[in-house]
């Protein structure tokens, strides 16, 4: 009987500390998230679209926006076939 209560007494022990370790890990996830948020806001997106957007076809003005960016991303290796809104 003296094995089966150490027993017990280990598990209860190491089920209190993983526990414990879980509420800090994820209290510090909720704290890093709180911290990133407020250095780099989310950027707002824009409320209104074109007609051509809201029909699935990408406008002239937009994708030459996509168009740079891709190019600045990938230093100019990268282009883009198609878009389309889905």
């Amino acid at each position: 009987m003296e094995n089966l209560g150490i027993g017990f007494e280990l598990m209860i022990v190491g089920m209190c500390t993983v526990f414990l370790i879980l509420l800090i890990v994820i209290n510090g996830g909720k704290l890093l998230i709180k911290v990133v948020n407020r250095i780099a806001p989310e950027e707002v997106k824009a409320a209104k679209q074109t007609v051509a957007e809201q029909s699935g076809n990408v406008d002239p003005s937009t994708m030459a926006v996509l168009s740079e960016v891709v190019k600045q991303l990938t230093q100019g290796k990268g282009r883009i076939t198609s878009a389309k809104k889905i």
